[in-house]
């Protein structure tokens, strides 16, 4: 079922969910209809499970690069040098957008299909708790401000990632510069010393 979740992710990468066949999948992967069905229940079921498949994998890898930094780093000045870089990296290139959007898209998605709801649900609450441990880990190194929750902090830290999808469909988006000063100054307010 592997292969099925991989093909239908790549597919919806490209085109729209529509155009996704069964058949079609079934052809290209050489999986059994019936299997298909029987696991999944249903078209939309495959593509349910597909989109939290890719849903979870971009979380996971923003994870990991948090705490990789995190963790890498030894002092405040260090951080904040990691941090900052990472926010540019994040809000300006080509993929992040990309991945942005695509995690809007399924967000967007889920707002009228229960199933897919839950599955996103579950993978986005785990996601914060895990955002929240890396807070932990820097205000307990002193880092960042113990004024605000660690929950409070991932929570922001997740909007200032994905809340830009909505500029990025202005007519007259932000500069990147402007973008990353932006974060910046407000990467100081949850620092421990702002």
């Amino acid at each position: 079922m592997q292969a099925v979740l991989d093909a239908v992710g790549e597919r919806l990468m490209t085109a729209d969910e529509s155009r996704i066949r069964i058949p079609e999948i079934c052809e290209a992967t050489g999986v059994n209809y019936g299997s298909v069905y029987h696991h999944f229940g249903s078209r939309e079921g495959v593509i349910d499970a597909a989109y939290h498949q890719m849903f979870a994998k971009l979380a996971d890898e923003d994870v990991a690069v948090l705490q990789r930094v995190s963790v890498s780093s030894q002092s405040l000045d260090e951080y904040l040098v990691s941090m900052q870089g990472l926010i540019g990296t994040f809000a300006s290139s080509d993929e992040r957008r990309a991945r942005r959007a695509l995690r809007a898209r399924i967000v967007a998605a889920s707002i009228t299909r229960r199933q897919l709801r839950e599955l996103i649900g579950e993978t986005q609450s785990r996601l914060t708790t895990e955002l929240g441990q890396i807070v932990e880990y820097g205000q307990e190194k002193g880092w960042l401000n113990r004024n605000l929750s660690a929950h409070a902090i991932a929570v922001l830290i997740q909007v200032l990632l994905i809340g830009r999808t909505l500029d990025d469909v202005s007519t007259t988006p932000i500069d990147n510069a402007e973008w990353e000063t932006s974060m910046g100054i407000l990467l100081v307010v949850i620092l421990n010393h702002a």
